[in-house]
């Protein structure tokens, strides 16, 4: 359509989104569809956030605030970076945004130029590479492997830098693999960041709180601190509280920076819910025992449905070290042909044919950049994934 924006063409609705809701629109059907596909716990919001936000409407807190969050929120936000990265900020060095979709954006929008490139390790969170290309920059894939556990190595990353790098996106634990970098694998990555002065680094810390066994969550600049000036550090309340619908993501880094973003902000959507905000202070300064129970049954369904998983025949699905997703591949699935005649191509044909032959709902493979794979959100209760994974099991099984 002529009247449109020629950006709009270098870009693609959110597959995960898309999914999601066609699912509902089949259960509103009548269909009895189990929903893999959405990136949200299922948990309702623990009471002492709610009840913050409710006393933040009895106070009258809901006028207009500072384009990028209150000066209290900002507060409990550096506070949270000391206490937990041991990252040392101030407030006029924090932005919050509506969700840490819109933080990565302003971000984005603030710093590219036509022909600046942004590295991203893949599989990818799906709004990555088309937040960069909205913003006029040019996404530089890196695939990493299931046989490095979807971890990219020091020496792609070398490989992948130019001239034009402007940005490194780093996600860990990772949407979709769940996979988690260690300390030393992390420091490798950096050691390369640091013979490239130019590239920066934005980091998507969504998940820092949902890790299971052994692995210990760390980010960019508290590993090497010579990056801290180069360095966005983003964060948000959706995963680790339970608060997907409340909009609050929230990000430190340099002052113009910063002061960048607040302006893109300041002439967008101006400042995030004001409830949301009063909400997000008691999320991060309020009790904190909600993580390590939510945390205990993320990792009984994580465990759950990887073994269910596993047990198909032409599946392979790797142990995650953090999130609520799991990413297995179908690779021996590739050729065979459903009971309703439907040939499994690639991961896109065989999500369509679980949906439409076993009322299963997930995401793609290649929504994701890497095939042939799938994302499973195990963010459902134990009954539901022992259905779903029945499902799975069925379908697969039926393949011939």
């Amino acid at each position: 359509m002529p009247f449109l924006s020629d950006s709009l063409s270098r870009i693609k609705p959110s597959p995960s989104i898309a999914i999601t809701t066609l699912a509902g629109e089949l259960r509103a059907a009548g269909r009895d569809v189990i929903g893999l596909s959405a990136g949200e716990p299922d948990f309702d919001t623990p009471d002492t956030i709610k009840a913050a936000a409710v006393q933040a409407i009895a106070d009258g807190k809901t006028k207009y605030t500072a384009p990028d969050g209150i000066i209290e929120l900002k507060r409990a936000i550096c506070d949270k970076f000391q206490r937990d990265n041991g990252l040392q900020y101030a407030p006029d060095q924090v932005s919050v945004g509506t969700g840490g979709k819109q933080i990565l954006y302003n971000a984005l929008m603030a710093t590219l130029n036509p022909g600046d490139e942004v590295v991203i390790p893949a599989p990818y969170w799906v709004s990555y590479p088309d937040m960069v290309r909205l913003a006029g920059g040019t996404p530089v894939i890196v695939e990493a492997q299931l046989e490095t556990d979807f971890k990219i190595t020091a020496e792609q990353l070398e490989q992948a830098i130019t001239p034009r790098t402007k940005w490194l996106i780093f996600n860990s634990p990772s949407n979709p693999t769940g996979a988690g970098y260690r300390k030393e694998e992390l420091k490798a990555l950096t050691d390369v960041l640091l013979r490239h002065p130019h590239v920066w680094v934005m980091t998507d810390d969504m998940y820092e709180h949902l890790v299971f066994g052994d692995f210990t969550f760390c980010t960019p600049a508290e590993v090497e601190p010579r990056l801290y000036d180069r360095t966005l550090t983003c964060n948000g309340v959706s995963k680790a509280y339970a608060m997907t619908g409340w909009r609050i993501g929230y990000a430190a880094g340099p002052k113009e920076l910063i002061a960048a973003m607040r302006k893109v902000q300041s002439q967008s959507t101006s400042n995030p819910c004001s409830i949301s905000q009063w909400a997000t202070v008691e999320a991060l300064e309020g009790p904190q025992d909600y993580i390590e129970t939510s945390n205990a049954a993320f990792l009984r369904r994580r465990d759950l449905v990887v073994a269910e998983l596993n047990a198909i025949d032409g599946v392979t699905c790797p142990v995650p070290d953090g999130a609520f997703y799991v990413y297995p591949s179908i690779q021996g699935l590739i050729g065979r042909r459903s009971p309703a005649g439907v040939t499994i191509s690639d991961d896109e044909t065989f999500a369509k044919a679980l949906l439409e032959e076993a009322d299963v709902a997930v995401v793609h493979g290649a929504a994701f950049g890497l095939s042939p794979n799938f994302r499973v959100s195990y963010a459902a209760s134990d009954d539901t994934l022992r259905e779903a994974c029945s499902r799975i099991q069925r379908f697969c099984n039926s393949l011939s």
